[in-house]
């Protein structure tokens, strides 16, 4: 098979969308297919310092960035547009990322237009809580492009069976499919040298780490872990709070004043992007890992702690909280400050159920969310995609029928 994965960035800012596509990509192409992507050097307001001539090669992967038009509310690239429509007919299929934006309106039409099967993978924008925001403005996308471009796509890809569960009102009797991202678990099978973390943050000192990784964003719930930690605290002395990650929407000035606040500029640490070594080194190094998101299509960054034996309180809104329950690999909550308070404490007061935990998640990951098994899971997705289609080209197939 010959694939095309498009996306708008692959900017480390923009957390786990990046990720998985290269991973997903990666594991498919390890497999013995061809496999590109075409996406965009966006980097927020900056340009990743990345070749537009040439593409990169990822493992295996061809990687193909197009300068970019440099527009907060909705980024263009015209090199991206014209690559699109001068070579898409040469793919068996396309797995565009993400709704609402350029990059897959053009996708899209130029599959339709030379009948060549898509997919499209909402990256969460479906869950209705994300799907209310900014209703007026996504409305427009709809008329102008998305919901034809959902309605004639090949398969919508989910990544949980309740992210599916809660965009099927939203994808117009579309056919969808679930399957889930992973890790590369030789990437976290090196020990990391414990308390190396510690060594750049000093501040910490001793005291147990509670740590979020992830973009710093309004989703993703700090209001809720800030305050809980200040719970926490005012109870414990030997902890701290460590927020790891980019902040691509200027909220964390939000969260810093929060903190700033309740008094616990000594007790909290904000990293910035971290990535390799530190990043493992980070999550070994925790005593917890927080999520407590108001919405959250898969979580990668759960299954990164999980990986590394770090028990995990995560809301009942991070689409993959049944299978981390079902797993013992951690504490599901609502989308409260006093439940976040009562996991963390509970979690922080027994050392062996965080072990426990711990190991349980390792398990989990490695029978549910490693590459070397969903890789052939994703492969299978796409060659019975691809047969279904070929199957019925010669007959109305709405992908074909809506040129």
């Amino acid at each position: 098979m010959k694939i095309l994965h498009v996306i708008g960035s692959l900017a480390p800012r923009y957390g786990g969308p990046s990720k998985a596509c290269v991973d997903m990509a990666v594991a498919v192409a390890a497999r013995g297919h061809d496999v590109e992507i075409f996406t965009t050097d966006q980097d927020g307001t900056d340009r990743l310092d990345v070749p537009t001539n040439r593409p990169i090669n990822v493992q295996g992967v061809q990687i193909h960035y197009f300068r970019s038009t440099l527009r907060r509310l909705w980024p263009v690239s015209i090199p991206l547009w014209r690559a699109l429509a001068r070579q898409i007919a040469d793919y068996d299929l396309v797995h565009i990322h993400s709704l609402y934006l350029f990059h897959g309106a053009v996708a899209a039409y130029y599959c339709r237009r030379s009948r060549v099967p898509y997919i499209v993978r909402p990256h969460g924008t479906l869950d209705p809580y994300i799907y209310a925001r900014h209703r007026f403005r996504k409305a427009l996308c709809e008329v102008a492009f998305e919901r034809r471009n959902l309605r004639n796509a090949a398969g919508i890809h989910f990544t949980a069976e309740e992210e599916q569960r809660l965009a099927l009102p939203y994808i117009h009797g579309a056919a969808s499919f679930v399957a889930p991202l992973g890790l590369h678990l030789d990437e976290y099978v090196n020990a990391v040298p414990s308390r190396s973390f510690r060594a750049f943050f000093p501040e910490i000192g001793d005291r147990k780490i509670v740590l979020h990784l992830g973009r710093l964003n309004f989703k993703k719930g700090l209001d809720i872990l800030v305050d809980a930690f200040a719970r926490v605290a005012r109870e414990r002395e030997d902890v701290h709070l460590v927020l790891a990650g980019p902040d691509d929407s200027g909220y964390g000035r939000n969260i810093k004043i929060r903190i700033i606040e309740l008094g616990l500029e000594s007790r909290a640490t904000f990293t910035g992007l971290l990535q390799g070594e530190l990043k493992l080194a980070a999550v070994h190094d925790a005593s917890v890992f927080a999520l407590p998101s108001y919405s959250e299509n898969f979580g990668i960054a759960v299954v990164e702690a999980m990986a590394c034996g770090c028990p995990v309180v995560i809301s009942d809104k991070v689409n993959i909280w049944r299978e981390v329950k079902a797993g013992g690999a951690g504490l599901i909550i609502e989308c409260s400050a006093d439940a976040c308070a009562s996991a963390l404490s509970r979690l922080l007061g027994d050392e062996t159920l965080r072990k426990e935990m711990g190991h349980r998640g390792q398990r989990l990951v490695r029978e549910r969310f490693n590459w070397s098994s969903l890789g052939a899971q994703l492969e299978g997705a796409y060659e019975d995609i691809i047969s279904r289609y070929r199957t019925n080209r010669a007959g109305s197939h709405p992908a074909i029928a809506a040129k």
